[in-house]
């Protein structure tokens, strides 16, 4: 029997999905429908299970005025390339929900209460939960009989103790305002945290690990025991390390000079500090493929844009190694962190006296897979690991299924 499990991402305008066989992990097909609501809206859909169309991608422009007519269409092309025939093939929808607040701290079983608590917790991240929301919403109205899942991007950072998670705000703050540090990313963590105990065959739950999900937004997080208790994400996903659009830490008090000195207001500055700063803000460029082949040709801004990246990365790093005392493995993970092999080298340059010391031999080596970086007789591994977060997403809504089946049974 093939146990088919869909992933949704949705947006505010888009839909993102995987199909999975979890009987062995496979992805059977993939796609984004995207521009809902615009005049035009496009879908993009791979056909990746074995047959006569593996391989094939087919790509399309069609009007899709609302979710509900993306859902429609993408029910469509998933029978007309065989992946499923009705949405009666599918053991589970797995969704992906940015902010989970206190609330939830694992995944859950998607009823009318869980949509009205993710609802009420959408100012914590209100250009992401609605979003989700919706898609939730015309997913279980698309498809009543299957059961849906709500997995938080904020969930795995729940175990964080107190001292880590507040603020030196009045407690007032957090107690009627929810004002805390909450912290995202938290599924690619997650998975690649279990990879890595997986590839050294040691339980996780004896592993100290330092993860570094590195891409155009960017964060880490410290694990002891295979539990989170710091990450560098905050109330949002404006805090931390400096990312492609993204300032990261800086000063409060610079946002009341800006307002006294040049009159903007909080939109302004809230685009400001989230879409025109970080690598974009420092040389022009958000990409850092582009930001590290300028930097290689002498272009001195993107140097420096290089140079602060790597910078605030080890500045995290050294207070992670303090936080943790032992650490087992370093865990590099996201588009920057699998690909850019000079972030490695600059990031662990100079940390042979803490123990992360990395072969610049193996560095440079672009195979696929977990591998390890460190020179060879080193304890403390230095990893690549590709991420995914919609396979983890699949894994999280079987588990949680599986779990509820069980309990109804006794």
């Amino acid at each position: 029997m093939i146990l088919k499990v869909l992933v949704l991402n949705s947006g505010s305008s888009s839909i993102k999905y995987q199909l999975f066989d979890m009987n062995d992990l496979a992805v059977l097909a993939a796609g984004m429908i995207e521009r809902i609501g615009e005049a035009m809206g496009h879908i993009k859909h791979r056909v990746m299970a074995a047959g006569d169309r593996a391989g094939e991608t087919i790509s399309r422009a069609v009007p899709v005025v609302d979710h509900r007519r993306g859902f429609e269409l993408l029910g469509q092309i998933l029978a007309e390339t065989g992946a499923i025939s009705t949405t009666d093939d599918l053991a589970g929808i797995g969704h992906r929900v940015v902010h989970g607040g206190e609330t939830f701290r694992e995944p859950v079983i998607i009823t009318a209460e869980v949509v009205e608590t993710i609802r009420k917790l959408s100012p914590l991240a209100p250009l992401h939960n609605p979003a989700n929301l919706t898609g939730i919403e015309v997913a279980m109205a698309y498809a009543p009989a299957v059961r849906q899942v709500a997995v938080f991007d904020t969930a795995f950072h729940q175990t964080m103790p107190e001292h880590a998670f507040l603020y030196a705000l009045p407690r007032t703050l957090y107690e009627k305002l929810h004002v805390r540090r909450y912290g995202f990313h938290g599924t690619s963590h997650y998975f690649v945290a279990k990879e890595a105990a997986a590839h050294l065959e040691r339980p996780l739950a004896e592993m100290n690990l330092i993860t570094l999900h590195l891409g155009n937004g960017a964060s880490m997080a410290a694990i002891r025991g295979g539990r989170c208790v710091d990450t560098s994400m905050g109330m949002t996903p404006l805090e931390g390390l400096i990312m492609g659009t993204r300032c990261g830490d800086v000063d409060p008090a610079i946002i009341f000079y800006l307002a006294r000195e040049t009159g903007m207001g909080l939109r302004e500055l809230d685009i400001l500090l989230n879409q025109e700063s970080g690598l974009k803000g420092i040389c022009g460029v958000n990409d850092m493929r582009v930001v590290a082949e300028r930097a290689g040709q002498g272009d001195s801004q993107a140097g420096l844009a290089l140079d602060m990246f790597c910078y605030r990365i080890k500045k995290y790093l050294g207070a992670y190694l303090a936080v943790l005392g032992r650490v087992d493995a370093l865990v590099f993970t996201g588009g920057i962190g699998e690909n850019a092999a000079i972030v490695r080298e600059k990031v662990c340059a100079g940390l042979e006296g803490l123990g992360i010391d990395l072969d610049p031999g193996k560095n440079l080596l672009a195979t696929q897979g977990p591998r390890e970086l460190q020179r060879d007789g080193r304890k403390m591994k230095i990893m690549v690991i590709p991420t995914n977060e919609e396979l983890e997403i699949a894994r999280q809504t079987v588990a949680v299924l599986t779990s509820r089946a069980a309990a109804n049974r006794k």
